[in-house]
């Protein structure tokens, strides 16, 4: 049987923001500022390692040159695996696989059952993680706020260990200091059954982030050195405004965005060749009227595109944006922003794209966005699949069999292809026709995000896998050795 179709090479149907010439003029650009502008990296251990391995280092402004940034993105893998803690592959990064989830540290949160926006909890953290578990369309794990019930510092370690501990699908951890970091690693090491079957096995990302424009400070470095040093797969991505943090014109923003991502390339395969790292970035404009990073600009749309097509070139996997939006509630801009975002990073094709959940420029995380966003997700997947075309699908036999004026309805489902439509997410209502009449709501998209949002969570109030009850106190030791340590750190302060 012949087969004629656009998916002979790709999973998806893709398209292109960029010609190869344009990728070219922006690599070579980047190699420019890597070379002659430089970067500044605040990490001593950091500039020796980079001197060592052919960058011209002066008091902390380091000069890339283009064979050094060559080597490290040779070395780069061009496959890695992410496992769930329970076993399996969750996340395969290669060209092809695109995974969507939520972003972190947002300061306020819409409590799903009271709608108030109040600050976000570490019980939050766990109910986003088992909701992340439950939606299809999401793919790992992040947790859609910044804990506010947490030590000061700790922010990122107690959300970790609340999210890895209600998910099966893998999380993205992050946090302030190396120390942190190390602990982070900690549990990681406790639910893969020890530092061998972790290494072997990861079961969770890290993301860290340099500071836009061309500046790593020593936090940021540190945590880069540690995750290379125990193969422990990181995100180096910046989050850079146009006309703000760098240029407002987009072939520099992602030319800038790119250089300020191979810091994280250069010096994690400088300590550890072959070490996985991801790049990317949170790309978009500075809202002028309002002086904030504008998550639903359809600039972010285009920038994250053009930046993920420059990863592809390289050869390097990237961490994307999407499904975010600048509405205070769910209404139709917050519904478009989402949209337009999700819908294209699913035709750009990056490996991993988060803030799906996003609200009010990132000030504030709503389950309700993320489960429409999985809604869109779902449709825009189908859609990104396009049209396969050969002998079964032109479906002779039931033309034939059919003929003119017939009714398809009445063929033998074996024998129609009605399987090959695209099936709606299941919501808790299925209104009847004469039930819409008294009842509006049951039409309504807000009602039934809500309804389907609430119904998750009240189906999803514990954990899908079990974690055996030394691992979880071994968890409890870790946090409490983690506090421990600041409170020894405050005493000698005083």
């Amino acid at each position: 049987m012949g087969t004629r179709t656009n998916l002979t090479e790709e999973q998806y149907v893709r398209f292109s923001f960029l010609s190869d010439g344009q990728k070219r003029l922006i690599f070579n650009e980047v190699l420019e500022i890597l070379q002659y502008t430089g970067v500044r990296v605040k990490h001593e251990e950091a500039c020796q390692i980079l001197a060592e391995n052919g960058c011209r280092v002066s008091d902390q402004h380091v000069y890339m040159p283009s064979h050094v940034v060559g080597k490290a993105l040779d070395s780069v893998p061009p496959i890695s695996n992410i496992y769930s803690w329970t076993g399996p592959v969750s996340l395969r990064l290669e060209h092809g696989h695109t995974y969507f989830g939520p972003g972190p540290t947002c300061p306020s949160f819409i409590d799903p059952f009271t709608f108030e926006r109040r600050p976000y909890t570490k019980k939050d953290a766990g109910m986003v993680a088992r909701l992340c578990d439950a939606l299809p369309g999401i793919g790992f794990v992040m947790s859609l706020g910044l804990v506010s019930d947490a030590p000061y510092g700790m922010e990122g370690l107690y959300e970790f260990a609340e999210m890895i501990q209600n998910a099966t699908k893998p999380p993205i951890a992050w946090c302030f200091t190396r120390d942190h970091c190390q602990d982070i690693h900690q549990i990681g090491i406790a639910l893969a059954g020890g530092p061998e079957n972790f290494r072997q096995h990861p079961n969770f990302l890290f993301y860290n982030e340099p500071i836009s424009p061309l500046l790593s400070d020593f936090n940021a470095i540190d945590k880069v050195i540690y995750c290379a040093r125990h193969n422990i797969p990181q995100i180096f991505a910046p989050a850079s405004t146009g006309g703000g943090t760098v240029p407002a014109t987009h072939g520099a923003h992602i030319a800038v965005t790119l250089a300020e991502s191979l810091i994280g390339v250069v010096v994690s395969q400088a300590v550890n060749p072959g070490a996985c790292i991801i790049i990317g970035g949170t790309q978009s404009i500075l809202d002028m009227r309002e002086m904030v990073f504008a998550y639903g600009a359809p600039e972010l749309c285009s920038l994250e595109a053009g930046l993920t097509e420059m990863a592809e070139y390289l050869g390097l996997p990237i961490f994307s944006a999407g499904g975010c939006s600048d509405a205070k509630t769910m209404d139709a801009q917050a519904a478009i922003e989402a949209t337009l975002s999700l819908h294209s990073a699913m035709l750009s094709g990056p490996n991993l794209v988060h803030d799906v959940g996003f609200m009010e420029s990132g000030m504030c995380g709503s389950v309700f966005q993320l489960v429409l966003a999985d809604e869109i997700i779902s449709k825009s997947e189908f859609i990104a699949k396009g049209v396969l075309v050969n002998e079964e699908t032109l479906a002779r036999k039931e033309i034939q069999a059919v003929g003119p004026g017939g009714d398809y309805r009445k063929l033998d489902p074996s024998q129609t292809k009605a399987g090959s439509h695209w099936t709606p997410r299941p919501t808790p209502v299925k209104g009847k026709k004469e039930d819409e009449r008294d009842n509006p709501a049951l039409t309504c998209m807000p009602e039934r995000i809500v309804q389907r949002t609430q119904s998750l969570i009240k189906a999803n109030e514990t954990p899908t896998a079990n974690i055996s009850e030394g691992v979880r106190q071994e968890i409890q030791h870790i946090l409490e050795t983690a506090e421990s340590r600041i409170g020894k750190s405050d005493s000698q302060k005083k």
